[in-house]
């Protein structure tokens, strides 16, 4: 029971994240289910749906397909749909029917893929995991796949240039608040190259290998900085832009490619060690970018509680992986000052001070005008 949720809702599901992850990139994203991953999706998960379109699709799996393990009519019709959008790439997304079924999804991208002559790859989904894993796995494939290494192409002209990764709708919201972002590394003279993947096409991140140094704005961008150190041998830094950490990150960037070090966190950087003042509930990038820039403006000792699996490398010493409503509860009993998304108000301390931040991934489009 102690997994159930009564009051507050769960987070955006890994199938989810792989959707908003690949909205823009003009590929054609599958979902394999009877539909319901898809109804959950368009209607709380992506504010997108309704001014921006994108190839997302459901599979319709029926109870008799899914028995006998029909993955014909599964490769069929995406190889007739394929042929008539002609999509950048191909994408498969499971779900929970097909992951009990077993069903081979690297073995069924490899059979579209030769079909319709398209790329196509699978990601590992099953709607058990959170919304980090899925979007993280589908842009790190992005990353393998796609981007060349600088050698094969031309070389920006710019010393100075940075790709933002990690870019979702279920950490950042509008495509306002990504502007905001780059803003405030243009002003420190950094160009943004590409940003994953929010307002760039598809093209725009396969030149992804010119950068001089990656930027990862949230945990959905972790794995695919790791390939391109990999593959294009790009640094990476690790830390949210906002307004009071935006210097700090550009200094972090600076020494990232004049020392060429693989990886650099900024905002563990000189995080103070009292007692803590103030809770920050959320993903540990954003939020953790967020608590150190409080620290270093008012000089308030905080603490991230994070609420999302695979994240325990992106916190700091006094920052706790809480899963669970009933944990969560537990944690909070005691805080004084709250920073969360409005929905977790419910399980807070009667007597504490609260401050909303909405979270897409956590209420979908409930507060999107705050």
């Amino acid at each position: 029971m102690r997994q159930s949720y009564r009051i507050i809702p769960v987070y955006t599901a890994d199938v989810s994240g792989v959707c908003s992850a690949l909205y823009e990139l003009g590929g054609m994203t599958v979902m394999h289910d009877p539909s319901g991953c898809n109804s959950t999706y368009n209607t709380h998960d992506e504010i997108r749906w309704y001014d921006q379109d994108s190839l997302i699709y459901i599979s319709g799996l029926t109870e008799t397909d899914a028995i006998m393990g029909n993955d014909r009519k599964f490769i069929d019709d995406i190889a007739d749909a394929a042929s008539e959008l002609q999509p950048a790439f191909i994408a498969l997304a499971g779900s929970p029917i097909p992951y009990m079924n077993g069903t081979d999804f690297p073995a069924i991208a490899r059979v579209i893929e030769n079909k319709t002559g398209i790329p196509t790859f699978s990601v590992p989904t099953n709607g058990m995991h959170d919304y980090v894993y899925g979007a993280g796995m589908a842009l790190e494939e992005i990353a393998r796949r796609f981007v060349k290494a600088p050698g094969c192409q031309a070389k920006s002209g710019s010393s100075c240039s940075v790709n933002l990764l990690g870019i979702t709708p279920l950490d950042f919201g509008p495509q306002e608040h990504v502007d905001t972002l780059k803003e405030n590394l243009n002003r420190y003279g950094w160009n943004v190259l590409s940003t994953w993947a929010m307002g760039d096409d598809f093209e725009t991140l396969q030149t992804s290998g010119n950068a001089d140094v990656n930027l990862v704005a949230s945990a959905v961008g972790l794995r695919a900085a790791k390939v391109l150190w990999e593959t294009c041998h790009i640094p990476y830094v690790i830390g949210t832009p906002n307004q009071w950490l935006a210097e700090d990150i550009s200094h972090a960037l600076e020494m990232a490619v004049t020392q060429q070090t693989a990886t650099a966190n900024v905002y563990l950087q000189n995080r103070m060690q009292q007692e803590t003042e103030i809770t920050l509930i959320g993903e540990p990038v954003t939020m953790g970018s967020l608590a150190a820039g409080i620290e270093k403006k008012y000089g308030r000792m905080t603490r991230v509680l994070c609420p999302l699996k695979e994240c325990e490398s992106l916190l700091g010493r006094n920052d706790k992986v809480v899963l669970g409503e009933e944990a969560m509860e537990e944690e909070l009993k005691n805080a004084k000052i709250i920073v969360a998304d409005p929905l977790y108000r419910p399980i807070c301390p009667k007597d504490s001070t609260f401050y909303e931040i909405p979270h897409v991934a956590f209420s979908g489009r409930m507060f999107i005008d705050k």
